[in-house]
């Protein structure tokens, strides 16, 4: 069976900062017309950084459209042509001021396929060192860490609802079990 939808016209309603907003006039596989609206994003980063001691570094900050601290791993929005490794060891560095010897890639993450075409990164870091935070002037949070195995719970019991950082800990936690990372 044909699955693809064809765009017929970008319609914007709304160009912004961040993301932009379309309402696409599109094509059914059947040849029937819809609408589709349409988040564009530019795309983001996760980083499960690891200590030595088996603990991950967590952020925690408020998240306006929850109206809630929400507790993240560091992560952040990718700049125009920025590679996505870069930006997580950026990310990594203005949140939880510390910088990684060892990356590895755990794949892409789509937070929300049903309207937003962001695309997350995830990663995970050891071999840490830290310097210091260093924050944007329009960023306020916390840091702390957990271990990993602490982590894992949390995601299971729902203390750690962005889903993210959900996919990046037990991502982290099954590669580490089977000693490949």
């Amino acid at each position: 069976m044909k699955l693809e939808e064809k765009t017929v016209r970008k319609n914007y309603v709304y160009k912004g900062r961040i993301i932009n907003v379309r309402c696409d006039d599109a094509e059914l596989p059947n040849g029937n017309p819809c609408l589709r609206e349409v988040i564009e994003h530019p795309g983001g980063v996760c980083v499960a950084a690891l200590t030595q001691s088996d603990e991950l570094i967590f952020v925690r900050q408020f998240r306006y459209p929850y109206y809630e601290v929400v507790l993240e791993l560091p992560a952040g929005k990718l700049e125009k042509g920025e590679d996505p490794l870069e930006t997580g060891k950026r990310e990594l560095l203005e949140e939880a001021g510390c910088v990684a010897e060892e990356y590895a890639d755990l794949g892409k993450f789509y937070p929300s396929p049903g309207y937003c075409g962001e695309i997350i990164s995830l990663y995970a870091a050891r071999g840490l060192s830290f310097s210091g935070q260093k924050l944007d002037e329009d960023e306020f949070l916390n840091v702390e860490t957990i271990p990993l195995d602490r982590a894992v719970e949390m995601v299971l019991s729902n203390e750690i609802r962005d889903g993210k950082t959900q996919a990046a800990v037990l991502k982290l936690k099954l590669l580490k079990d089977r000693g490949r990372f």
